[in-house]
């Protein structure tokens, strides 16, 4: 399955009744609307968890069967039909037609006054251009949504999220592009057998109140092995903030679980261009992996396109937080004036509570072109989930042009060339931060290590350039295949910059 198909890619009964509904793929029909509360979804979870699980409903008239692309993109939400339009609220709600790779059917709520009433599929919904419209009459539902808000100018509604593919979403802070995207849990992702897809099978939208700044979104999840509630809080702006809290009752033990689990893309930068023959410097919608480990350390670890699917554990107790980085701003380092890579966002996520013990996996897939996503990463407990059982999880996800400060200095570039010996690696960071300002050289010292290959002529700089640092040192590979590389720079003990790790490979 390529992962960049699946990203562009019910409550109106009792609770039992709307289980055994979902189950048989029906639409959810009947009374007007029925009570909801904080726990409807959870409890939706917990009982569809009991049952055997059921694929979602994929039957589709024949004309929306097989659309090619264009075909599909040429189905269009009317735009007067969203939902809160004209009722002066900060956000609307849009919504996508079922087709193409999306044809599982979801089915969307909105709740007001403690009750939640299904939003009715209307072919009238959507304009058809290149495809056959359904017959009035149907009841398809819909592919997923889309939240609207003033969010760079108060006069217009900027598109801010998206729900669509299996559990995909993605959002956008103020002045960014889509990119990146998260996941509501991940499932054997780069495991021989095959990952296991989760999916949102319904939502239910809280209407939002006049002048708020957040709307809340409660999402259903299924999958063979566990069900889940979702309850996302979404405030958007500079950063766009979710506040996620999730629920899963696993159906059988799971040990390949992934929380909060982020997917993007990476095909070269300047420490990874084998063979790239492209004009542009760099393409990518995540430049690195960074961790707030539980000891107190900063880490970055450069994303690599790899020869091999490459899986990395950065093994943790309590992680203050985690993300795949867009670290580079400025145009110039992309130099493409359709994808604007310097304007993708980052995404950070930020533990609440304590997450025990486990660790941050970072699971890089080959790929040739920048179409398909080949980034994963996502947070493992050590210990499996096991059937019948509870596991709750809250964290933050904040979408915007960074992280969270650490208090020294990141590494802002990663080079990687041939050395002085042909039989060596040359590589070159740069850092920047205040934590290296005003320091004397003579008292700076890095700390170069490669496991059991060689390194040599280590040199740290100031960048008069740049206003930052430099350092640069030989990897001796010698016979070795790979080396685990670490560095750092420091004064005495104390730690000036955040870990930089990679994993060289020949």
């Amino acid at each position: 399955m390529r992962r960049r198909d699946v990203l562009l890619a019910a409550l109106s009964l009792p609770l039992s009744e709307m289980l055994n509904t979902a189950a048989r793929g029906a639409p959810a029909a009947a009374p007007d609307d029925t009570p909801f509360d904080p726990l409807t979804v959870r409890q939706l979870a917990r009982d569809l968890a009991q049952k055997p699980f059921k694929p979602p409903d994929m039957s589709l008239p024949d004309t929306l069967k097989n659309l090619t692309y264009d075909q599909y993109r040429s189905i269009r939400f009317v735009p007067e039909k969203a939902l809160w339009r004209g009722m002066g609220l900060p956000f609307e709600a849009q919504f996508f037609h079922r087709g193409f790779y999306y044809s599982d059917r979801v089915d969307v709520f909105e709740v007001s006054q403690g009750r939640a009433r299904r939003v009715v599929y209307s072919p009238g919904m959507f304009s058809f251009d290149k495809v056959t419209s359904p017959e009035p009459s149907a009841d398809l539902g819909f592919a997923g949504f889309r939240l609207h808000t003033p969010l760079n100018r108060p006069d217009h509604y900027d598109e801010v999220a998206v729900f669509l593919g299996a559990s995909y979403f993605r959002a956008v802070a103020k002045g960014l592009n889509y990119g990146l995207s998260a996941r509501g849990l991940a499932i054997d992702t780069g495991e021989p057998k095959g990952e296991e897809f989760p999916v949102f099978k319904a939502f239910w939208l809280e209407r939002p109140q006049p002048k708020t700044s957040s709307i809340v979104v409660h999402a259903l999840l299924d999958s063979p092995s566990a069900a889940g509630s979702f309850r996302f809080t979404i405030r958007p702006g500079e950063t766009t903030v979710f506040d996620v809290e999730t629920v899963l009752y696993p159906r059988v033990d799971v040990a390949g679980a992934g929380f909060a689990p982020l997917t993007s893309m990476f095909l070269f930068d300047a420490n990874d261009r084998a063979k790239v023959d492209d004009f542009r410097p760099a393409v990518h919608d995540s430049s690195g992996l960074a961790v707030h480990n539980g000891r107190g350390e900063a880490l970055w670890r450069p994303l690599v396109n790899p020869t091999d699917l490459q899986i990395s554990t950065f093994v943790d107790a309590n992680p203050r937080g985690f993300g795949l980085i867009q670290r580079s701003r400025d145009f110039r380092d992309y130099q493409d004036l359709e994808a604007h890579y310097e304007k993708r966002p980052s995404l950070w996520i930020e533990p609440i509570g304590d997450w025990g013990e486990g660790g941050v996996f970072l699971v890089e897939i080959p790929s040739k072109e920048e179409i398909h996503d080949n980034i994963v990463a996502f947070w493992r407990p050590r210990e499996p989930l096991h059937a019948k059982g509870e596991y709750a999880f809250t964290y933050r996800q904040h979408w915007g042009k960074g992280k969270p400060p650490s208090g020294v200095a990141e590494v802002t570039a990663t080079r990687a060339g041939r050395g002085f010996d042909p039989n060596t690696r040359l590589f070159v960071l740069d850092l920047q931060g205040d934590k290296l300002k005003g320091v004397n050289p003579a008292d700076v010292r890095a700390l170069v290590g490669g496991g059991a290959a060689t390194i040599q002529h280590v040199v740290t700089q100031p960048d008069p350039e740049t206003g930052g640092w430099r350092l640069s040192f030989e990897l001796a590979p010698g016979r070795q295949s790979f080396a685990e590389l670490r560095a750092q720079m420091l004064i005495g003990d104390e730690m000036l910059s955040e870990v930089w790790l990679y994993r060289w490979t020949p």
